[in-house]
């Protein structure tokens, strides 16, 4: 079913409310007092066997009693009412209802039946339902107040919508001493049928909102979908985020790197930046960034420049800046040069700039207006310290004038006036003049940040080109490979198997033997020549060096004799009954300076596969420096993916260092995507360490675990291949 009926269930033209009640303080009581008091210019309905009237109006036994069919229905019945007012109120014509009704899909195998009867039953008469286990829908606009929320909520241009009714309370409560204002207030509950895809798909085309907050507890169901709808909205209008469980540990069952460091809220973090939304913290933050975004012009670029008064609050806010994935600006030598002839020789010289503590409006005014000019300054913040030398509002309003004047330059400038009794006179000046303002030089920087993750989120919403590898795979040798794994009921890959896999898309990996006996494996390190690396084949075993299963380093026949034998005797102690069915015998690729980088698969039970790319090695899971991104990359996908690691600067060139071959690199993450998108059997893949320089980059070790089940999703794969409507 569409989103028609939301027409209807958002500016209906009567409502019913079904479980109406007399007795004060209950659900029924409460709901039937908002729908009153919020001016609904529409008919009111009520529904209750056991009174004739409420509050002065009639009150109607049933459904079939109703005069007419409502455009609306509200339900406060038991739980095991609801699916026959449904099924009543299907067969009268009603599109819509709201089911506050708690006990459902919350409360066990009982409720979850009866959700799924209620479920049944409004598709069987294309109804629309909101809940059950909900506060209510609020349309301020619409004098609508479907809700027992204890407060109203003001008109404004934000929809907002949450699965938890109580943080929907707990907003209204924040926000009406603000003067925050909604278009539309959503309590999903339950979710038995309209769902956040749903709404976004709706508020998207919504003319009375120009914003969307959502609060999500998580996505049980239909995330292409979610993914396709929340990329349409995000391209018309800002969406924020506030996706609640980081620290879930939903990664526990993990069996590789990847699938431990690729945890449920991680991969959130990745579909709702591909989803071009922008995800906060905390309620505060939603609102922070809803006001940043209203205020500012889109973001161009990450370097800030910071003006200031005082050095201190420079370098918290230089400090900030760095922890949270921005960039300082180096000044062009033209403005350092200007800035010399307006400031005083005591000036900083660089960014921040440092203007000391007699600044009068005079300075603000000119060190502004050459900071706007400057070719390398994405956006200003301007920092006003109280002192005894200056007037905070006359250098606030030189501000204003600067930025106002300045508006062609297309910077975004915002503001931090330190304190609190002298700063506030400031700040409403700012608030006036729409020029964003925070209380402190870290909430600015936030405030800066909100603009930078929403612009490279926004970005993304462009990257939807299919990977383009330069060379075609061999998917019919993958696929043998994977085949005579789960043939042998294996769901690990042998090191052959695993390097059949690379091989077949084009994944460099060092010249190796996969041998069945020591004697083998001896005549295999002749052959290769080189320092080569002993590994057991075990299906038994698949952390081989916990149980001394892997050599390294070792020349020549002999050594690769010695330590195979020792292997053996080592893995026959350790594990007596694994299988062993060989060995095998690897070249050992020796780049001084290279890094170790780790790359993988982890398939998200709601998201679907995602690659993994970050810092390699042994400390990896200790180092925690990873990204995710959802398939399929192109190679733009992923270098930005590439970009938010702390690895991303060592790859570049530095103290006569080369840079990596940032290309090589990111075309083994693009062909990874294409792996699984061909092979969905695949259910983890690590190639830890991945091997990187100037020359390229090589899979040392590599594990892949497979399973049978697994399924394409082709959902979401093809969403995330076409540009958002």
């Amino acid at each position: 079913m569409g989103t028609n009926s939301f027409d209807v269930l958002f500016a209906p033209r009567s409502v019913a409310l079904i479980g109406a009640s007399a007795r004060p303080g209950s659900v029924g009581s409460v709901t039937l007092a908002n729908l009153r008091g919020a001016g609904f210019g529409g008919v009111l309905h009520l529904v209750n066997p056991k009174h004739a009237s409420i509050a002065g109006l009639p009150c109607y036994p049933d459904v079939a009693h109703l005069p007419g069919a409502p455009d609306l229905a509200v339900i406060a019945t038991p739980p095991d009412q609801v699916t026959g007012v449904i099924e009543a109120l299907g067969a009268r014509g009603t599109r819509a209802a709201v089911i506050i009704t708690a006990g459902f899909g919350e409360l066990g195998e009982r409720g979850v039946e009866l959700q799924r009867q209620i479920a049944a039953a409004a598709a069987a008469h294309a109804v629309r339902i909101v809940g059950p286990n909900c506060i209510g829908v609020m349309v301020p606009g619409a004098g609508l107040n479907a809700s027992f929320a204890h407060i109203a909520p003001e008109k404004g241009a934000v929809a907002f919508v949450s699965q938890s009714g109580a943080l929907i309370t707990a907003v209204l409560d924040w926000a009406k001493p603000r003067g925050i204002g909604f278009s539309k207030v959503v309590s999903l509950g339950d979710m038995a049928d309209v769902d956040f895809g749903d709404m976004l798909d709706y508020l998207s085309a919504d003319a009375a909102t120009e914003a969307i907050l959502l609060y999500i507890e998580g996505i049980s169901t239909g995330a292409g979908a979610f993914m396709a709808a929340a990329r349409r909205a995000a391209a018309s209008k800002p969406v924020i985020v506030l996706k609640v469980g980081r620290h879930a540990e939903a990664a526990k069952a993990a069996h590789s790197h990847t699938g431990a460091l690729a945890g449920s809220d991680v991969v959130y973090d990745a579909a709702l930046r591909r989803a071009g939304m922008l995800r906060v913290d905390s309620m505060p933050d939603m609102f922070d960034a809803l006001e940043t975004l209203a205020l500012t012009k889109p973001q161009v670029g990450d370097r800030l420049t910071i003006l200031t008064n005082g050095g201190g609050p420079g370098v918290l806010a230089t400090d900030a800046l760095i922890a949270k994935g921005g960039a300082l600006a180096q000044l062009a030598p033209e403005t350092i040069a200007k800035l010399n002839t307006i400031l005083p020789v005591t000036w900083s010289h660089g960014n921040p700039v440092d203007m000391i503590g007699d600044a009068g409006p005079k300075e603000y005014h000119e060190t502004l207006e050459l900071l706007l000019a400057d070719p390398n300054s994405d956006a200003i913040l301007v920092l006003n310290c109280p002192t005894a030398l200056g007037d905070p509002a006359q250098a606030a309003k030189a501000v204003i004038e600067t930025a106002h004047a300045r508006g062609a330059a297309q910077r975004n400038v915002f503001t931090s006036w330190l304190g609190e009794y002298s700063a506030a006179p400031s700040r409403a000046l700012f608030d006036a003049a729409r020029i964003p303002t925070y209380d402190t030089p870290d909430d600015a920087i936030d405030g800066f940040m909100y603009r930078v993750r929403f612009a490279r989120s926004q970005a993304l919403l462009a990257q939807t080109a299919p990977a383009v590898a330069k060379t075609v795979p061999d998917d019919t040798a993958a696929a043998a490979a994977i085949a005579r794994a789960l043939d042998g009921n294996r769901r690990w890959l042998d090191s052959d198997e695993v390097d059949a896999v690379l091989s077949a898309y084009h994944i460099p990996t060092p010249p190796s033997r996969s041998v069945a006996n020591v004697e083998a494996a001896a005549v295999a390190a002749g052959e290769l020549g080189m320092p080569v690396a002993l590994k057991l084949r075990s299906p038994d075993i698949t952390h081989k060096s916990d149980v001394g299963a892997v050599v390294l380093n070792l020349f020549g026949a002999q050594s690769v004799r010695v330590a195979a034998l020792a292997m053996l005797d080592r893995v026959r102690d350790a594990r007596p009954t694994a299988r062993i069915d060989g060995f095998f015998v690897q070249g050992m690729v020796q780049r001084r300076g290279a890094l170790e980088l780790i790359a993988g698969l982890s398939v998200d039970k709601v998201f679907g596969p995602v690659v993994l790319f970050g810092q390699g090695g042994t400390a990896v899971e200790r180092i925690a420096d990873t990204s995710l991104e959802l398939v399929p990359l192109d190679r733009e996908l992923a270098r930005a993916q590439m970009q938010r690691t702390r690895v991303w600067k060592l790859l570049q060139s530095y103290r006569g260092q080369a840079a990596a071959d940032l290309d090589a690199i990111a075309d083994v993450l693009v062909r990874l995507g294409d792996l699984i998108v061909a092979h969905p059997q695949i259910a983890e893949l690590d190639i830890n360490p991945l091997l990187a320089d100037a020359r390229g980059a090589i899979a040392l070790d590599a594990r892949i675990r497979v399973d049978p089940a697994a399924q394409t999703p082709a959902a979401m794969l093809s969403m995330l291949t076409e540009v958002p409507a």
